[in-house]
């Protein structure tokens, strides 16, 4: 109920009026059943806009991190995402992709939207980086199509480490759905799942217009954090 709440009353039509979002490609969502949304991810604000102009419910596997936040902060934090009902997923560890894989499919089950970023965290530098094979694993197993969607401005409005984000216009494009029937059964075949996860990114890259890195965004993110310790000047 608080979802409908949030969507339709209080976050939703806020949001709109904030950064009146350009929606393209809305008529692909399914009106009915199980579907994947799979879009780039450049923002925190990402997590907020794209729900609030799908008419349907979309659940998102949300890093265990926004549940687990210290002080009233922390705790604001995890009642919103609960309250929003998206899922906490713990990324560390070796069964980390498995059980995101084990609460994305029972969310496909059920005959809902499921929202997932490929790219596994925000892009620290606005280009858009290689695809975690999750997405297709999901995708085959459950036999579901996969709607590409490519955030174009967030990065501007709120870039890592700004937290009030800056009020100027969105746009949110959604791709035809992509079919992946032609793999059924080949979810646990690399080069299939592999193949899969690179048509949805190609896809997404054709609607956002980024730059493409074939490399994961964490190690680049890694790289980058330790060559700024190394040479401290390039913070500026």
């Amino acid at each position: 109920m608080f979802y409908y709440v949030l969507k339709y009353v209080i976050l939703g039509p806020l949001l709109r009026l904030l950064f009146r979002p350009r929606i393209e490609g809305l008529e692909h969502i399914p009106e009915k059943g199980a579907a994947i949304v799979a879009g780039n991810h450049l923002s925190f604000s990402d997590h907020f806009l794209m729900p609030a102009i799908i008419r349907r419910r979309i659940t998102f596997l949300a890093k265990a991190e926004y549940f687990t936040g210290p002080g009233l902060k922390g705790r604001l934090t995890a009642a919103f995402f609960r309250s929003a009902g998206q899922i906490p997923v713990d990324r560390s560890g070796k069964e980390a992709g498995q059980a995101a894989i084990r609460e994305g499919l029972g969310v496909l089950n059920k005959g809902e939207l499921l929202g997932i970023y490929p790219e596994g965290t925000r892009s620290h530098d606005g280009r858009l980086y290689k695809g975690k094979v999750g997405v297709a694993v999901m995708a085959i197993k459950a036999q579901v199509p996969v709607v590409p969607c490519a955030m174009v401005g967030t990065f501007e409005i709120q870039p890592p480490g700004k937290v009030v984000p800056r009020i100027k216009q969105v746009t949110i494009r959604f791709g035809e759905p992509l079919d992946f029937a032609r793999y059924a059964g080949m979810e646990n075949q690399k080069a299939a799942i592999r193949a899969v996860t690179d048509e949805i990114m190609y896809a997404i890259l054709g609607l956002s217009g980024q730059e493409y890195v074939d490399e994961y965004a964490v190690k680049a993110k890694a790289a980058q954090a330790e060559q700024t310790k190394k040479f401290p000047r390039l913070r500026r």
